[in-house]
């Protein structure tokens, strides 16, 4: 049954029927999903769909069920460079190379990325190289017509993207980026998530549904090593480890999103907290006062002014006033307050109990 797709999708590819194509190896792949050479078949084709993306996550998947074979390493590359991820290119090409050294393609395709990596850096001149020959081309404005329209179309079509099956979204830190993908009750065997050197490509496959693949190629560059995920009850939290401390303004890479703002990244003990209704030139300790002032002057009646004076007495006074007053309320039950250490320092102070009333001590 696999033997008779795989024979359709090669038949397929060859008449340039890719869509038809993978369709074919994907069923394949589901009946047979440790087979890396359909992995990386499905790659080939995505790259020619335009869905590099896509084609970075087949490659990823077929290095891991056989890293012997090169043909995943050439195609993780191209689909990488087509991505403009030149240096993530670059290391798989040469991972390629070192598996099949006779292989000029791998060392034709490491000197473009070279060449880029150093453009980027400066180091040459801006210049265009054609993804399918090993020809660099100075950048001139003689695209054709038809061909301005096409990529018109493209970037019409890329700034429109479909509904996707699940919500995510994201927030960040100055050192990463926390990605949440809200699918409930997923298992964490159908939950595959890759990261490349600035793509993020999660894969949810669920038996019986159509997978769900979310590859967004990010605002910055990440440090795949040190990225995580986990798979929750209710949603999947996917924590990217930025290169730099930069701020994202948002989670996909846009050409309209070129300049980013550099975060403050110091340490937040070093800050004194800002309200919004803080002015840096408000007199605290002047208005601290102030209050103080006012809770002093405060009109109070009844019990409450008896004891606000009694408070007053306290906070005035010296240490002997204050032991006495402590001493004598204590030893009294609440009944006898003196000022006199003197007095009620030597002795035991005896409660006395107002007009009309009898004193009592309870006994336990």
């Amino acid at each position: 049954m696999a033997s008779d797709l795989i024979a359709k999708a090669k038949e397929a590819f060859i008449d340039d029927h890719f869509e038809l194509a993978h369709d074919f190896y994907s069923q394949a792949i589901a009946i047979n999903p440790n087979n890396a050479d359909l992995f990386s078949d499905r790659a080939q084709v995505n790259i020619k769909l335009g869905n590099f993306t896509e084609a970075v996550s087949d490659a990823n998947k077929a290095i891991e069920l056989d890293p012997s074979i090169s043909k995943p390493y050439l195609r993780k590359g191209t689909a990488c460079f087509k991505l403009e991820e030149y240096h993530t290119a670059k290391t798989a090409f040469e991972a390629g190379s070192s598996l099949v050294p006779e292989d000029t393609r791998f060392r034709d395709w490491i000197n473009k990325c070279d060449k880029l990596i150093a453009e980027e850096n400066g180091e040459l001149p801006t210049q265009s190289i054609d993804a399918t020959s090993s020809e660099i081309v100075t950048k001139h404005d003689t695209t054709s017509k038809d061909a301005q329209q096409v990529n018109a179309s493209n970037e019409v079509a890329t700034a429109m993207p479909a509904k996707r099956k699940y919500r995510d979204e994201f927030y960040q830190k100055p050192e990463e980026a926390v990605v949440t993908i809200f699918a409930k009750g997923i298992p964490a065997d159908s939950v595959s998530v890759n990261f490349g050197e600035q793509i993020l490509s999660v894969t949810i496959d669920v038996p019986g549904e159509e997978p769900y693949i979310f590859q967004p190629r990010l605002f910055g560059k990440i440090v795949p090593a040190k990225c995580k995920y986990v798979v929750l009850s209710t949603k999947i939290e996917i924590r990217l480890a930025k290169v730099e401390p930069i701020h994202w303004t948002s989670l996909e890479y846009s050409k309209d999103n070129m300049v980013v703002r550099t975060s403050n990244v110091s340490s937040v003990s070093n800050q004194r907290p800002t309200y919004p209704s803080s002015k840096p030139t408000k007199d605290w300790d002047k208005l601290e006062a102030l209050v103080k002032k006012e809770e002093k002057d405060e009109k109070l009646d009844g019990d409450a002014a008896l004891n606000k004076f009694f408070r007053d007495i306290y906070s005035d006074a010296d240490e002997d006033t204050r032991r006495a007053m402590r001493k004598s309320f204590v030893e009294s039950n609440g009944t006898v307050l003196s000022t006199n250490w003197k007095e009620v320092g030597s002795k035991e102070v005896e409660g006395t109990a107002p007009d009309g009333m009898e004193l009592r001590k309870w006994e336990y």
